[in-house]
């Protein structure tokens, strides 16, 4: 139970990875608090979690858009009214927003990929933060992707929104350092959720035939497990990784369930994004 004692709130937990990131909370022993905009669906995910809910634990729920700075402010004070303190944010909301080139996709559903997925991290975290630095403790989690870390070509709105959540996580970890607040990004996988399921039903014309035949190799084949982005969250959620903060790390390709034996040398670079420069290709030109 090792996050007994522990109370979060967790965005976009109405299905999916989110949905599969509260079950892991509440079996470790976490108070959840589960927002997210479908209310039906919300409260579906909420009694399905509960029932797994020990006769301590609370599990609740609130429907709440984390891209409406009004809505965020309400929830965030809500679950402290309601659990007493919290000590972990998960901020998993997001969208793939619009596919398509560039120059022909819908410039509002553009822009609204980038405050679901972008804002939706960043007003949830500033709310929380004051609670956090008066308790002196707290861990945000933050969902990123593959988007984060390579070109994703008609994908330019997600791609954008996720390398932006990855660096705003590792500035706010040197922000909260101080206030012994850890601050990580969470690369879970190629997942088979509802974001694969719009990728198909969208074409290889749309989406490319190159991304279109990986989306259906990856349906096919049953993607990345939710339980491992899951774990990951629960890990770093509790007092095991305390101290490692700025950093964006793989459910699938990182050994994390060890990083606590390595945190010297996480003071570094590693994990995190940085420019590659040609002498770190082992090339003798580049330098002034």
């Amino acid at each position: 139970m090792t996050l007994q004692n522990r109370s979060a709130i967790i965005t976009g937990a109405n299905q999916g990875l989110g949905q599969a990131i509260a079950q892991a909370f509440v079996a470790a022993g976490a108070n959840v608090y589960l927002c997210a905009r479908n209310g039906d669906l919300l409260e579906q995910a909420r009694q399905e979690i509960a029932a797994h809910a020990t006769a301590g634990q609370q599990v609740l729920a609130e429907t709440c858009d984390v891209s409406k700075p009004e809505q965020v402010e309400r929830l965030v004070a809500n679950a402290i009214g309601a659990l007493g303190s919290i000590q972990i944010l998960v901020n998993n909301a997001g969208v793939y927003g619009p596919m398509g080139e560039s120059e022909t996709v819908d410039w509002a559903a553009w822009q609204q990929a980038i405050e679901i997925n972008l804002y939706g991290t960043v007003l949830p975290t500033h709310a929380i933060l004051p609670h956090f630095k008066a308790a002196q403790y707290g861990k945000i989690i933050n969902l990123s992707g593959g988007g984060a870390t390579n070109p994703l070509p008609r994908f330019t709105a997600y791609a954008a929104s996720k390398a932006a959540v990855v660096r705003f996580s590792e500035t706010i970890a040197e922000e909260t350092r101080a206030f012994h607040i850890d601050v990580n990004a969470v690369a879970p996988g190629a997942l088979n959720t509802r974001l694969l399921d719009e990728v198909l039903e969208a074409g290889p014309q749309v989406v490319g035939a190159t991304f279109y035949k990986r989306a259906e190799a990856q349906k096919a084949q049953g993607g990345a497990g939710l339980d491992r982005g899951a774990d990951l969250c629960v890990y770093l959620a509790s007092a095991a990784s305390d101290g490692i903060s700025g950093k964006l790390i793989s459910a699938i390709w990182d050994p994390w369930e060890t990083l606590q034996d390595h945190q010297q040398d996480l003071r570094g670079d590693v994990y995190t994004l940085r420019r590659i420069i040609p002498k770190d290709r082992g090339q003798d030109w580049g330098d002034r």
